[in-house]
């Protein structure tokens, strides 16, 4: 058999474009394998340039580690992932490892579906806690269990078109955007670009659509700066700040109302409209940075502005986790921890698609820091604002659709923030009383 070809980011970007349709079909991506390989079942839901990247670092793992065979099998992005997960774990005949969103941790029966990391073999491997961006390491935990090692954040970012914000004076002598701190700075600088535009809206996001999700997360990225929280400490009361909680739907409100974002737009649209030079500014997760490349879109990317008191940005995590097995395999568990701790310490590569490694060592390396503009934001990864740990947030999550239906109303003029805000707590309301679909059990 041929060696797979070594990665490189050249190849990271480009010439793999077979692999989305393997991974549009849910299919396992064969590598090869002898008999005496150990052999490790792998599940993921990475899909477009996630996969492509994440195959190939595959390749490079078994080209330098050719006793282990990783079964690479990727599935659906989104609920049916994590449905298949369950099932796997709760009949234990489960893959030995498996991407998954940390914030969906309290949602799938750790302890039940999830096996607990073995810290042990993970210090073996060369990964520690001081390795981690605390508060990722620490929503790893569930009742002071590690259960997910963690591999990225994919916060939300203010993507920005180059030229037009050249053309409105935006940029600073090193042609990278002039920070904003606080709403009026922040205002004059989408009005400035939209003068450059002649009059269009200069900002996008996904706010309108069937299960949209952007009013979710840029309102928890403005209420969070602002210090907001969404329910008390253990997780059981509502405890929205309705003060700060109307403060930022009525910035966004007015956003729409001055003209100065675009309310019509669904997730594709606000997309489209940034690539094709029609915004200015997009505000949504880092994962667009490769198409905007291939597109050849005049942009560069920075972190979420601060508007209300600190720099604080909506993520979710990639991370690893093992789901339950009856009987774990000792020289199968210990190719597993070989296999993430390779992942983990090559997050660089991985950083091409956009993602802010949680390995803190990756982000000094010199291939990251010449990442353009993906080292840009990167100091973000200690000012996450991740959801609540509770079964019902995370990915996908009925919370997320549920406060996109809420707010998308009020970014739009439709209904008033105190509307949108009743309505967003009504449905939290309704998350919390429902029963968890994995209580705990006596064990």
């Amino acid at each position: 058999m041929q060696d797979p070809p070594e990665v490189s980011r050249r190849l990271l970007l480009g010439g793999a474009l077979a692999l989305a349709g393997a991974a549009a079909t849910g299919c396992a991506i064969p590598m090869g394998l002898g008999s005496s390989q150990t052999r490790v079942k792998y599940w993921h839901f990475l899909g477009a340039s996630d996969g492509i990247i994440m195959n190939k670092m595959v390749q490079a793992f078994a080209k330098d580690n050719p006793d282990i065979f990783i079964e690479e099998n990727v599935l659906a992005w989104g609920e049916p992932y994590y449905t298949k997960i369950a099932m796997a774990g709760s009949g234990g005949r489960s893959p030995d490892l498996a991407t998954f969103h940390l914030a969906r941790l309290a949602g799938i029966g750790a302890g039940e579906i999830l096996d607990p990391i073995n810290v042990k073999l993970l210090e073996e491997s060369g990964l520690s806690a001081a390795d981690f961006s605390p508060p990722i390491w620490e929503r790893a935990h569930l009742d002071g269990v590690l259960y997910a090692i963690p591999f990225d954040a994919h916060p939300m970012v203010q993507y920005y078109n180059t030229d037009i914000c050249g053309k409105a004076g935006l940029l600073g002598p090193d042609g990278k955007l002039k920070p904003t701190k606080g709403t009026e700075q922040l205002l004059d600088q989408l009005r400035k670009a939209k003068d450059a535009m002649g009059g269009k809206p200069p900002l996008n996001f996904d706010d309108l659509g069937l299960g949209t999700v952007g009013p979710w997360r840029v309102w928890w990225t403005l209420y969070s700066q602002s210090g907001g929280a969404l329910l008390s400490p253990d997780n059981t009361q509502i405890a929205v700040d309705d003060a700060k909680a109307l403060e930022t739907l009525r910035f966004m409100q007015q956003l729409g109302k001055d003209g100065l974002l675009d309310t019509r737009t669904d997730y594709g649209a606000s997309v489209a409209n940034f690539t094709n030079g029609q915004a200015a500014f997009l505000w949504n997760g880092d994962w667009e940075t490769t198409g905007l490349k291939e597109r050849k879109t005049p942009f560069s990317m920075t972190r979420f502005p601060d508007v209300f008191g600190s720099g604080a940005a909506q993520a979710d995590c990639h991370s690893f986790v093992l789901p339950h097995q009856r009987n774990r395999d000792p020289e199968v568990e210990r190719a597993t921890y070989r296999f993430i701790a390779y992942l983990v310490k090559n997050s660089a590569d991985w950083a091409v698609a956009g993602h802010v490694p949680a390995y803190l060592p990756a982000l000094q390396e010199p291939e990251y820091l010449a990442l353009q503009p993906q080292s840009e934001y990167r100091s973000v990864i200690t000012e996450v604002a991740l959801d609540p740990q509770v079964w019902f947030t995370g990915s996908a999550s009925r919370l997320w659709i549920e406060f996109g239906q809420a707010f998308s109303p009020v970014i739009g003029g439709e209904q008033t923030p105190e509307e949108g805000l009743a309505t967003a707590k009504a449905a939290l309301s309704r998350l919390l009383s429902a029963p968890n679909p994995f209580p705990e059990q006596e064990r």
